[in-house]
């Protein structure tokens, strides 16, 4: 049985279509897959409706037709970077959902960049596969503004063109793709959202985006694949060795599985451990100076918007923020894993460096005692002291988090030496996280 198409109204006033299969939080929002969308034809692709019967075993897995396209309005001449980034937009705001993950396709995929650096809270985690991110380099290109001009004179032949390209000329199923193409989108519409995505640089949405993300490249759209991708504050890029589309590649199926089920562990939000944990410590260099520079007030207001950042991120991905009072500034936190504390603490620093307020940042693991919302012991204050000894918006790690996190966290150790930390009897070999910009 089909799912239900259902529809959510843009702020232009837009009806965009979509349909939910499965059920699960949190949801997640898919932009098309083919490079053309059509969500009632897509489910007679085998390939495609195997892949969606499986991601929504695991979440609610929504797909939707942008404007222009598929069971949307069609004929939309309104086709500014804001307008299409409402056509996501509406369907968030329509579910209803406190979170959602996002996953975007080549062309249609960079939208899904401007929507998560807007709604930073909505958005939980990013998965963008091939994305054509600065569209001068790829529809006005001279290879790209021959494919519009086939478009515009004869647009039989263009989807033809287009579907044995992709499948390859012996290809018996191009002659059905090309008919699915012609279904999904007019040759009117087809011309005006390729100008329109021509004239749209994505890349600025790149460095306010704070949901993890992931960026899947397959080989057949590797060298359209641009971006100032190190400009994410958590991003992790995977280079598929398949010409195949990635909706039809395992190794990119298994990627976005494994990357938007991190969190799902039962126990990756628990209440405050008592017994072995990773501990964050957070705390705002130069406070002293920062509060006679700014005015009490001042100061105040950028603290509490900044800890409140903080928090976000660390519940994001999946640690567990102290309520209790801690030393200083600061805001700490508990983890399961080193990896998890490392990635939260990288993603910590670029929130502080982007407020102007610089963090000192240290993670220690060890055993702590709970007492309502706050942990303690000699780990917690040894995690504090390592935050310390850090410089202004380095993050330092123990020993003993060096070697939890040595494979499992993409990152790299600087050997910083034995310190002698206030109030700790024994020296500590500390090590500072290196991370590829």
């Amino acid at each position: 049985m089909e799912p239900r198409i259902q529809y959510a109204k843009t702020k232009d006033g837009v009806s965009i279509a979509f349909w939910t299969m499965g059920d699960g939080e949190p949801p997640l929002i898919m932009s098309p897959p083919l490079g053309w969308g059509h969500i009632s034809l897509e489910l007679r692709v085998p390939e495609l409706a195997r892949w969606y019967k499986h991601l929504a075993s695991r979440r609610m897995l929504i797909r939707y037709d942008t404007r222009n396209e598929g069971l949307s309005d069609r004929n939309i001449e309104r086709l500014s970077e804001h307008e299409i980034a409402s056509d996501v937009e509406a369907v968030i705001e329509r579910l209803g959902y406190p979170q959602v993950d996002l996953l975007g396709f080549y062309g249609l995929g960079p939208v899904m960049l401007r929507v998560a650096a807007e709604h930073p809270r909505e958005v939980r985690r990013l998965v963008v596969c091939s994305p054509y991110v600065i569209g001068e380099r790829v529809y006005a290109s001279a290879r790209g503004l021959a494919v519009r001009g086939l478009i515009e004179n004869d647009w039989e032949l263009f989807t033809k063109t287009f579907a044995h390209e992709r499948l390859g000329w012996s290809t018996e199923q191009a002659g059905e793709w090309a008919g699915f193409i012609q279904s999904a989108v007019g040759q009117r519409d087809a011309a005006l959202t390729l100008a329109a995505h021509a004239k749209i640089d994505w890349s600025p949405w790149l460095a306010k985006i704070r949901a993890p993300t992931l960026v899947l490249r397959d080989q057949f759209n590797v060298a359209a694949s641009e971006g100032r991708w190190a400009d994410i504050s958590d991003v992790r890029l995977v280079d598929l060795q398949d010409r195949r589309p990635v909706y039809i590649s395992e190794a990119g199926h298994a990627a976005i599985d494994e990357f938007l089920s991190e969190d799902d562990e039962s126990d990756a939000r628990a209440d405050l451990p008592s017994g072995m944990a990773v501990i964050l410590f957070t705390d705002i260099a130069d406070s002293t100076a920062l509060t006679t520079k700014l005015g009490d007030v001042a100061y105040r207001e950028k603290e509490r918007e900044l800890d409140a950042s903080l928090r976000s991120a660390i519940t994001d991905v999946g640690g567990t923020p102290v309520e209790g009072k801690v030393l200083g500034d600061g805001v700490m936190a508990v983890f399961g894993s080193a990896s998890r504390a490392i990635g939260c603490a990288i993603r910590c620093r670029s929130i502080g460096e982007d407020a102007g307020l610089h963090l000192h940042l240290g993670i220690h693991a060890g055993d702590v005692v709970r007492e309502g919302n706050n942990v303690h012991g000699g780990a917690v204050q040894l995690a504090a002291r390592v935050a310390s000894a850090s410089a202004p918006g380095e993050i330092l790690v123990s020993d003993t988090v060096k070697g939890l996190a040595r494979t499992s966290a993409g990152v790299s150790f600087e050997d910083r030496g034995e310190h002698e930390l206030k109030g700790i009897a024994a020296t500590q070999r500390l090590y500072a996280v290196r991370w590829r910009e």
